[in-house]
């Protein structure tokens, strides 16, 4: 892919990722646990649904500010460096992307069929409070951007990899 390709896909990806990482940043910062379950009827269950869904948002976060700073020392460069670009690009999309679309602890998941439909793709294994509902739905378009722009690195890019190293 052509260098100036890669780097307008750095600048947007790195652009949309700031401001995934600000919401999720607020959100974790604004809620715990407790004030999550405590919301709930359900008790137990909601407990349990509570924690797993944390961790997977602390996990987002933590692979978004990664990528957002491996994005920017690639933009930072004097020179820029499209391989290591490539690769932090490809690092987005399967940290990042995969790690919203395939939570660990499978609180919420897309259903292909409603994408198409103007509806939430969205579903939630238990129904959350609203904040945790408005904080998932609220980053789904940062990563279904992501992925849009990104799908050339989902195989494409480790083809190429090891067709380089081959020769």
């Amino acid at each position: 892919m052509p260098s100036n390709n890669v780097k307008q896909l750095c600048e947007d990806a790195r652009e949309k990722l700031k401001v995934s990482i600000e919401k999720l940043e607020s959100f974790l910062n604004g809620y715990s646990l407790s004030d999550l379950s405590s919301q709930q009827q359900e008790g137990e269950n909601a407990e349990l649904f509570y924690k797993g869904l944390l961790s997977d948002l602390r996990h987002l976060l933590v692979f978004s500010e990664v990528a957002y700073e491996k994005l920017g020392v690639a933009l930072r460069r004097p020179n820029f460096d499209t391989e290591f670009a490539e690769r932090a690009l490809y690092e987005v999309y399967h940290q990042c992307v995969n790690a919203y679309f395939y939570p660990k602890n499978e609180g919420y998941s897309e259903d292909g069929r409603y994408a198409y439909t103007g509806q939430e793709a969205i579903r939630f294994l238990f129904k959350p409070v609203q904040p945790a509902r408005d904080i998932v739905l609220g980053v789904s378009n940062v990563y279904e951007e992501l992925r849009d722009d990104l799908t050339y690195y989902e195989n494409d890019y480790m083809t190429q990899q090891r067709m380089q190293r081959q020769k």
